[in-house]
């Protein structure tokens, strides 16, 4: 168990990313969603980063409401995070977040690497009809993946606000004594990280060989090679994101770490960096994205001087 004065690290860290989750999902919803009602046609770009923002925002309410009670409400954590409607909320956001962002790294590996392979060229011309349809699977795999951790009763390892399956020990605290079945439906998520690394992977070797024929011929730097080091910039960033999160949720789901402690908060730190971090990350490797997000940020300087102004 932590002090009451230790928590405050955690507290400040987890306001900051929640401030900063909220402003940028909401800027990538308000963005595209406008895109996609301007254009009146579901273009995949805006569409798979509208849904993207609609998971963050809220992934990033579930995990604001789990930290925040674990500080102010402890004694109602177990009871109300671990409940059949947040813990549904959870796995749901959780999965939707991960399966829209593999979409994303799909799109980009489809859209911008090199290969010439016909099963890779006939997916790269119909990427963007079947964006949709990726999209919907996402969203019913992610249903049928938090039905599953309702299904497999959750709530066999809680008695009230006690873990009933734990041992009590001076040094450790609670700790589960069998992994719980909600751990290994998540290890389905697996799958998605997998199809990412695969993405990423293809993509680092089409920037490597384009990259190396344009030193050889044409010269390094040309607008190609340019768009290619910026997406794959983002994809490796994004990937240490995905990764941490994954880990650090996994991790959430096996209670090696006793409540309240210096460890458990900094894994509840570590998870609520993926859906606004990430989201950061799109917004500034996106041209499009760039200067709306800009405007945005002065406008608000602006209205803050003048609010000291007039006090």
């Amino acid at each position: 168990m932590t002090s009451s004065l230790s928590v405050i690290p955690h507290v400040i860290i987890i306001s900051i990313e929640f401030i900063t989750g909220i402003t940028a999902n909401g800027f990538l919803i308000i963005i595209n969603c406008h895109e996609l009602i301007k254009s009146r046609k579901l273009a995949p770009m805006p569409l798979v980063l509208t849904c993207i923002g609609l998971s963050r925002f809220g992934l990033q309410m579930v995990l604001m409401i789990q930290s925040y009670f674990s500080v102010f409400f402890p004694l109602h954590y177990r009871a109300k995070i671990y409940g059949a409607t947040m813990m549904f909320a959870w796995m749901f956001f959780n999965s939707l977040s991960l399966w829209f962002a593999t979409c994303l790294s799909v799109f980009y590996c489809l859209k911008i690497s090199g290969f010439t392979q016909s099963y890779f060229l006939w997916l790269k011309f119909r990427i963007s009809k079947l964006m949709p349809w990726l999209l919907l699977g996402s969203l019913l795999a992610s249903l049928i993946t938090a039905a599953l951790c309702i299904e497999v009763d959750y709530s066999q390892y809680l008695d009230g606000d006690i873990l009933r399956n734990v041992t009590l020990t001076k040094k450790t605290g609670f700790k589960i004594k069998r992994i719980n079945d909600v751990f290994l439906v998540n290890l389905a998520l697996i799958f998605p990280l997998a199809i990412f690394v695969m993405c990423t992977s293809m993509l680092v070797m089409s920037v490597c060989k384009h990259a190396h024929r344009m030193q050889n011929g044409y010269g390094f730097r040309n607008a190609s090679v340019e768009i290619h080091l910026n997406t794959l910039k983002t994809l490796v960033t994004f990937f240490f994101f995905f990764v941490s999160y994954f880990v650090t949720f996994m991790t959430s789901m096996t209670f090696i770490f006793p409540y309240r402690s210096q460890r458990f908060f900094l894994v509840k730190d570590i998870m609520a960096a993926y859906p606004s971090g990430h989201s950061v990350i799109i917004i500034l490797s996106n041209s499009k994205l760039q200067q709306p997000f800009r405007r945005l940020l002065c406008t608000n300087k602006e209205s803050m001087k003048r609010r000291t102004n007039v006090e």
